[in-house]
């Protein structure tokens, strides 16, 4: 202190002198850190983070559209908006649907149908379509629609082997010239530069039957070489041309030839033939995986399937040429007689007509089988069969095929590389249903596989197979897809009679940080993305 000559400086009373000494020290002291704002902190539950790991009791923190911290007592380091009490609920990755059929939900023009709610009230934050060999080559064009009109789940897409041919060839039964070769691999480029995860194939359905394995060989290498992945209905679920273990040699010899991973959907020994073949097929694609290969499959949990009726009855050579050439057959009566004779293998194979039931909407024949028909109308099962292939289009012929066994489906279910996925499309309850029947049935009911199990093959290892970027885990800087259900209320509703009833147990799903689902009810929100994957660099120059 300065203080001017010949004068003493000033001194304070020594309580004063006291009280500041204190507040100097004090403020030298350091302060307490502030608490970081978030928007929402799920506190309480069980987390399961998406890996094959047992759940933990920790909470996770929200912010924007991104989790930002997952740890214990994270109200002490966080400041949020809500605190989700989650106490004996379960908390995982939003569950993502490797194979569905959703467009009358997403490509509605109805706002709150865009949601898709089958799917939300599963815990479904992530939907793949183009699947079966469906799938635009205009990814692009169809992210910018999806995301204009809003999606209430994100939505990955395949590129489709279905339209790339029909585009080139149409629905004839014949070889591509070397000109539509080139011109259906350019298809298959365009597609994965804009984004598809790979290619699909749909090889049990005409026209996409009457492709040779090395025409498909070709097409898979322009996915291949952007980093794709190779998804298909293989060509033969049962023993309707190359039978079942030919159909897998098939597929691995794809993803040999053409150095692509493979990803066999909605795997199943379908119909009476190959039942009890899950070994073999699981044995196959074991040696496949130990030899280097990448394979995996995806699996729903329902005894029966669902097709168009013409796909389970009709022999291909009588769909060459598309719907038109098919009608004109009928109305030769020797063509009609081999057509007949082949139905009837068919029909024999799927188990009779008590075991085909009626799923498209609104027809005379809905919720009706093959049998109730032929006997209401007084004729044969294969003559029904026909009428109603004549009388209407897709959806008037859909139906449900009881063709599965359950030893098969528990089989298949235990491998560590069969992801869950519904193949829901409408009329049938696994588009409802799926992900709740598999945990109420075969992780509760009948224990065939883990809880911890159940979740990784439903999040963080679809995300993994399907090169989903920061999905389908609980960390840090992923986005903020989460699932709460609560375990002893989330079962499925839906059934084969009453397919379109809502799943229940799931309290809360967030979409990219959005509650969209909220204490069990839907909101009036879209925070759906398109999911677009980036090819590597130099593929798309």
């Amino acid at each position: 202190m300065n203080t001017r000559a010949g004068r003493k400086p000033r001194t304070l009373p020594s309580v004063a002198l006291s009280l500041l000494t204190t507040g100097l020290l004090a403020a030298c002291a350091p302060m307490p850190a502030a608490k970081s704002d978030v928007d929402v902190i799920i506190a309480g539950g069980l987390a399961f983070d998406g890996s094959d790991a047992p759940g933990r009791k920790v909470d996770v923190a929200i912010r924007g559209e991104r989790i930002v911290a997952v740890g214990p007592d994270l109200a002490a380091r966080f400041h949020a908006d809500r605190i989700i009490d989650a106490r004996g609920k379960l908390v995982a990755p939003g569950f993502i649907d490797a194979h569905t059929h959703p467009d009358t939900y997403i490509q509605s023009g109805d706002p709150d149908k865009r949601r898709a709610d089958p799917w939300l009230h599963q815990g479904v934050s992530t939907i793949v379509i183009g699947i079966d060999g469906s799938g635009t080559p205009d990814i692009a064009a169809q992210a910018r629609t999806l995301e204009t009109g809003g999606i209430g789940t994100n939505v990955a897409a395949y590129v489709g082997f279905g339209p790339v041919r029909g585009r080139v060839i149409g629905q004839d039964d014949r070889a591509p010239t070397n000109e539509e070769l080139d011109r259906m691999r350019a298809l298959v480029a365009k597609g994965m530069c804009e984004g598809a995860l790979g290619i699909s194939t749909g090889l049990f359905y005409a026209p996409q039957s009457f492709a040779s394995t090395d025409e498909v060989v070709e097409l898979a290498r322009e996915a291949a070489v952007r980093g794709g992945l190779y998804d298909t209905h293989q060509r033969d679920e049962s023993s309707y041309s190359i039978g079942l273990l030919g159909s897998i040699d098939e597929t691995l010899e794809i993803g040999r030839r053409a150095s692509i991973p493979v990803h066999i959907g909605h795997i199943k020994a379908l119909g009476l033939d190959v039942h009890d073949q899950a070994g073999a097929v699981i044995e196959r694609i074991r040696q496949a995986r130990a030899g280097g290969q990448r394979v995996t499959a995806d699996q729903y949990p329902w005894l029966a399937s669902a097709t168009g009726l013409g796909a389970a009855l009709l022999p291909r050579w009588a769909q060459d040429g598309g719907r038109q050439a098919m009608l004109q057959r009928f109305d030769e009566p020797a063509t009609r007689a081999r057509i007949r004779e082949a139905m009837a293998e068919n029909l024999r194979r799927r188990g009779g007509a008590d075991a085909l039931l009626f799923i498209g909407a609104d027809q005379p024949w809905t919720g009706h089988t093959l049998q109730q028909m032929a006997t209401q109308w007084q004729i044969d099962p294969l003559d029904a069969a026909i009428r109603v292939l004549q009388a209407g289009g897709a959806g008037a012929q859909k139906i449900a095929s009881f063709n599965m066994a359950q030893a098969d489906v528990e089989l298949f279910m235990q491998q560590p590389w069969v992801l869950t996925a519904s193949d829901g499309g409408d009329g049938h309850p696994r588009q409802h249903a799926t992900f709740p029947e598999k945990y109420a049935k075969f992780v509760v009911g009948k224990p065939v596989i883990p809880l911890q199990a159940f979740i990784h093959r439903s999040t963080g290892l679809t995300a993994d197979t399907l090169g989903l970027a920061q999905r389908g885990y609980l960390r840090e800087g992923h986005f903020a897809d989460i699932v709460v259900l609560d375990p002893d209320r989330y079962a499925p509703r839906a059934d084969y009679r009453n397919p379109s009833l809502l799943s229940e147990g799931v309290e809360y799903l967030f979409v990219n940080g959005t509650a969209v689902l909220d204490d069990g009810q839907a909101r009036q929100v879209l925070p759906g993305r398109a999911l677009l994957r980036i090819p590597p660099a130099g593929t798309c120059d």
